[in-house]
């Protein structure tokens, strides 16, 4: 009996690594923008343990708090998508959560508890409310305009507090643990984001290195069959148009140069099928080789585990490197794998080559039309040869793909 998992799990399994950790710093960010909350009613329940609270408190700073919070989550929302190439950048909300965060410091100080009144509350909440607005436009904005914007808004603070008649010694020092601390938080931020683009870059990378390896066996492709027909079919446009003037004329000739076009004709058509015997013919050693290079470069462990290949006839390794193209490729293009293994036994005058990976989507991406013709002519390649070929599920979110062919396999690998 299959035991469906919740949908938060199934979706999870159905993102891709880079959509993983996106999700996942952007969470984060959320919860550290929501911190401030809990820092701001932690000092205001620490402070009501030795006074009462004032109107204040109860009346500005508490929904005060919640409301900075509340656009900080915004700017985080809106900024990492900014940050990460997708949207312009969210200069509206960092104007408005600035202002609101620079209103509710300034007014803490200036309105809020003095020393003599008690347990102060009014400094420490003016610094975690600047620090956490500075930290998440810092993420929203790019470097300079966001070093900019909370310049301004220290300065705004600062001027209040020197209107109205603070020591500069104090004034300072709020500046100072404002910096200290939106400098943390903001290069924390920032940090996370530049991580997530990373794993993105890489996931591009990743798939722009296996079209890449596609398009390079196709120049090959093209650039032996220009080396093959250009000359010749060059040689006999040019003597059918020999030939013809020729017969125009009623020349005897005419016939020679037919005949030498036909001659040329058949030589073609035999170098064509040598380029196609060759581009066709793969060798298993080679191909097991160059698998594991390029899935070691996508950040792929790669094992493999080899027994009887070297008794194999040519036929037989032909058709099981094909097995290995195709298996790599699947391995590249529809999973996030980070373990892939190649399995080969040779046993009873048969072959058993086994693929398996994991890192595949709980929920298979959609196809464009036409995709997925892959593993159906490897399948009918095998039948032709007496072979099969079987791809399942072998746990969560594992593949394996197995192929079994006879040893005398393998006469014509066309």
């Amino acid at each position: 009996m299959r035991v469906s998992r919740p949908r938060p799990v199934r979706r999870w399994r159905a993102l891709s690594k880079p959509q993983r950790t996106e999700l996942y710093m952007r969470w984060s960010l959320y919860a550290v923008a929501v911190l401030q909350v809990f820092a701001v009613y932690g000092l205001l329940g620490s402070a009501y343990g030795q006074r009462r609270a004032s109107a204040f408190e109860l009346r500005v700073e508490v929904p005060g708090t919640l409301l900075a919070a509340a656009l900080n989550v915004v700017l985080v929302r809106t900024g990492l998508p900014a940050y990460l190439g997708r949207r312009p950048h969210p200069y509206g909300w960092a104007a408005v959560s600035g202002a609101v965060s620079a209103a509710l410091s300034a007014a803490a100080l200036l309105l809020g508890p003095r020393p003599l009144d008690g347990a102060e509350t009014s400094t420490p909440v003016a610094v975690v409310t600047m620090t956490f607005w500075i930290a998440t436009a810092v993420l929203a904005l790019p470097v300079l305009r966001a070093v900019a914007a909370a310049v301004a808004g220290l300065a705004a603070v600062a001027a209040a507090l020197l209107a109205a008649g603070e020591p500069a010694g104090f004034v300072l020092g709020v500046l100072l643990g404002c910096l200290v601390g939106s400098a943390t938080a903001g290069a924390a931020a920032r940090g996370s984001a530049w991580t997530a683009k990373v794993v993105w870059e890489l996931d591009g990378a990743r798939e722009t290195q296996a079209r890449l390896a596609v398009a390079e066996e196709r120049l090959r492709f093209s650039r032996d069959l220009h080396d093959v027909l250009g000359r010749n079919l060059a040689t006999i446009a040019l003597k059918s148009e020999l030939a013809v003037q020729l017969a125009r004329r009623q020349r005897p000739e005419a016939v020679d140069q037919m005949t030498e076009v036909q001659r040329i004709a058949r030589d073609s058509q035999r170098e064509v099928r040598e380029v196609v015997r060759g581009y066709r013919t793969v060798e298993l050693h080679t191909e097991l080789a160059g698998a594991a290079s390029v899935l070691r470069a996508a950040n792929v462990d790669c094992r493999t585990e080899l027994s009887g290949a070297d008794g194999l006839p040519a036929g037989a390794q032909s058709v099981l490197g094909w097995v290995v193209r195709e298996a790599a490729t699947n391995v590249l293009r529809h999973s996030e794998a980070a373990n892939c293994r190649f399995r080969l036994r040779v046993s009873g005058g048969t072959a058993l080559l086994e693929v398996e990976n994991d890192g595949v989507p709980a929920v298979p991406p959609p196809r464009a039309e036409g995709a997925g013709s892959g593993l159906r002519g490897l399948g009918e390649r095998l039948a032709a040869h007496g072979g099969t070929l079987t791809a399942a599920g072998s746990g969560p979110g594992r593949f394996r793909l197995t192929a079994e062919l006879p040893t005398t396999a393998g006469g014509s690998t066309s």
